[in-house]
């Protein structure tokens, strides 16, 4: 399989184009549906994100929420550090903090725990993207735990087999660590390939989802 650096990128101009899914669907335990396009250009504006930060086995995760799910999850051994990055992504939204055992976001806090610990994980996810980025989101979350697929691999389950690139942009795009699993991804060569959160942490998950599937 070629790897995302070698391959073509002939991906066609409508995989940037158009934002969102109009429906709840759930597929490998994971609810997905999309925040509106203009939202997101102003910066978060007008939203309420529910967030906070908790400690898990591989560290600190920074879990964040609208009323809909989890519209980001963000990993780091520096709590400011976690609290830059949101702020960055939503500027203009109103960032409300709220303990980790909060009724308001306890259930999505625990939903991401039990995914860094290599458990199987049920939530609902604001996934913030274009029309392609969504496709590859989604086919992340049929990677069954403890497997992994090439960039290459991955685009031809897409059913676009020039376009790695595009497949390996959208995966480092990826906002919500874990619970959409670009952690599954290598390169065509076997080796982890670049990792948003640090190859520490992939390695890290992906030997904790091989165990756990190991262990049943």
């Amino acid at each position: 399989m070629q790897d995302a650096d070698n391959a073509s990128d002939a991906t066609p101009a409508w995989v940037d184009s158009g934002y969102g899914l109009s429906s709840r669907v759930y597929e490998n335990d994971v609810a997905k549906l999309g925040m509106l396009p203009a939202v997101y250009r102003k910066g978060g504006a007008g939203l309420i994100l529910h967030w906070t930060i908790t400690v898990t086995v591989l560290g600190n995760a920074l879990v964040a929420a609208t009323e809909r799910g989890i519209c980001a999850v963000a990993l780091a051994d520096e709590q400011p550090k976690l609290l830059e990055e949101l702020r960055a992504e939503f500027p203009h939204a109103e960032l409300n903090h709220v303990p980790d055992h909060d009724g308001i976001i306890a259930e999505k806090v625990r939903a991401v725990v039990d995914a860094l610990s290599g458990k199987a994980a049920k939530v609902s996810v604001e996934l913030i993207g274009t029309a392609f980025q969504h496709r590859v989101w989604q086919a992340l979350m049929t990677i069954p735990r403890g497997s992994t697929l090439s960039y290459s691999e991955l685009a031809e389950c897409l059913a676009l087999p020039k376009a790695a690139r595009a497949v390996a942009r959208a995966c480092a795009g990826n906002r919500v660590a874990v619970l959409v699993p670009c952690h599954r991804i290598i390169r065509g060569d076997g080796s982890l390939g670049g990792y948003r959160w640090g190859l520490p942490l992939k390695e890290d998950l992906l030997r904790r989802e091989c165990s756990g599937v190991a262990a049943r």
